[in-house]
């Protein structure tokens, strides 16, 4: 099997599984309580991304001086604007420009 095909196979498995929740709940009234628990999934992915940036290959915490400043400035963004997308854009923004300096 070519790369190709493996690709178009994944993509085709991932649209299906994805859009089948989505016919299934479309007129389905979500839960209060659903509601609720998805609140939390952006923090949790955002901190779990977090702790995958902290941690090297043998398990160690290995911060420096670009992974503090994306931190500073991500939960500085985070706190003033309460934006997920847009903390995570600009601390990685970040990140990435103090790495290449």
């Amino acid at each position: 099997m070519t790369a190709f095909l493996a690709t178009v196979a994944v993509g085709i498995g991932t649209y299906l599984s994805r859009s089948i929740f989505i016919l299934a709940l479309a007129k389905k009234k979500i839960p209060n309580s659903v509601l609720v628990a998805l609140q939390f999934v952006a923090p949790a992915v955002l901190g779990s991304l977090v702790v995958a940036l902290l941690i090297d290959e043998s398990g160690s915490v290995s911060i420096g001086i670009p992974e503090i400043a994306a931190l500073a400035v991500g939960g500085a963004v985070a706190f003033k604007t309460r934006n997920h997308i847009l903390t995570l854009a600009i601390g990685m923004t970040v990140y990435w420009v103090v790495r290449v300096l």
